[in-house]
Order: structure tokens, then C-alpha cells, then sequence
């Protein structure tokens, strides 16, 4: 992985927290829309460190293989990671 390992574990360990805290929510029964709301604020900070992962990719291995045989599977590649993100 080419992205920054420090900010991305940094990130998963709020978002892990986060999903601890709305495992508390959901089991003392805590209104409905501010465990929604946390989740999707889990959500957008997983979403947030995808980003960071796929453009350090982009940089890094797809840039590193343009002048290489394997540039079209690394294209490929990313169309499936777009397609998916887009969902």
C-alpha cells in the first residue's frame, strides 16, 4: 500500500470507535435517527479513507505501470474500484 499508513490506520481506529459507540447505541435502545446518523458518519470517514487509498494507487502503482504490460490490468482494475464506489 502506497498511501500514507499512518493516517490511514489513524482513521479505521476512529471509525472503529465509532462502531463501538453505535454497538453501545443500538444496545440501550437509543433513538433511531442518531444511530443513523452515526453510522453514516462512520460511513463517510470509511469512505473518506478509501479516497485516500485509491488516489495514493493511482499515483503510485497505475502512474509506475503506464509504460508496462500490466497497465491494462491496473486499468481495469480501477474501472471495477469506480464502478463499486459510485454504489
Amino acid at each position: 500500500m502506497k498511501a500514507d499508513k499512518t493516517k490511514v490506520k489513524r482513521q479505521i481506529a476512529i471509525a472503529k470507535g465509532q462502531l463501538e459507540g453505535i454497538t453501545k447505541m443500538i444496545d440501550q435502545d437509543e433513538y433511531c435517527i442518531d444511530i443513523s446518523n452515526q453510522l453514516l458518519a462512520t460511513i463517510a470517514l470509511l469512505k473518506r479513507v478509501n479516497n485516500i487509498i485509491v488516489s495514493a494507487h493511482l499515483s503510485s502503482c497505475v502512474l509506475e505501470a503506464k509504460d508496462s504490460d500490466d497497465v491494462n490490468k491496473k486499468l481495469k482494475e480501477m474501472e471495477g474500484i469506480l464502478e463499486r464506489m459510485s454504489h
